[in-house]
């Protein structure tokens, strides 16, 4: 009884190292290919940089609306909140798109870009329509087209976190299976022996 308690014991242990390495390499090897369709991390790098590029030139282009002179032609207050806030989410954009290139497996933080990414579209897309209402079209197209611009970017970004995500989920698989097979192993009924006498 105590040697199979310690056999057990023993693949119970040895099922836990080698799933604790299969995890580990697959972490380890994370810019190697790690499943179909995932890129590698020198391959999201160059969209990364393009997020950041375009996150540092939004300022520069949301300088130019004026939305305190739009409230004077009957525009709503709104436009000076969204601007605000855009301007502070492209500065956050610029600074994880930099920070996630490090480490561009982390799940959450590749979600946070991406959802910071179509939060700052979708004020942009309002302030490019106050624009060309309240200021000038030249500014709105000219606003219009940088916001365009990240759409590419956005998308791979995008078709990354699904591929990074589909990884992530079929390694669990992978795990839970490999701990179910060490559960059953370790408790298997183990064969009787005959004692001699």
């Amino acid at each position: 009884m105590v040697f199979t308690d310690s056999l057990r014991g023993f693949l119970l242990i040895a099922c836990a190292i080698a799933a604790a390495a299969q995890s580990n390499s697959a972490q380890s090897n994370s810019s190697a290919p790690a499943g179909p369709g995932l890129q590698t991390d020198w391959d999201i790098a160059p969209v990364l940089d393009q997020l950041n590029a375009y996150a540092l030139r939004l300022t520069p282009a949301l300088d130019k609306l004026d939305p305190q002179q739009w409230a004077s032609k009957g525009a709503s207050e709104t436009y000076l909140r969204q601007l605000q806030s855009s301007k502070e989410q492209a500065r956050a954009l610029a600074e994880q798109a930099k920070s996630l290139k490090r480490y561009p497996e982390k799940l959450s933080a590749t979600l946070e870009v991406l959802f910071r990414i179509q939060g700052l579209d979708s004020m942009l897309a309002s302030l490019v329509e106050g624009a060309r209402h309240y200021q000038s079209p030249r500014d709105a197209d000219a606003l219009e087209e940088l916001a365009i611009q990240d759409g590419v970017y956005r998308d791979k970004l995008q078709e990354y976190v699904v591929n990074l995500a589909a990884e992530r989920e079929h390694e669990l698989d992978v795990m839970d299976r490999e701990a179910q097979r060490c559960r059953g192993l370790v408790t298997q009924t183990p064969a009787k022996t005959s004692r001699k006498q």
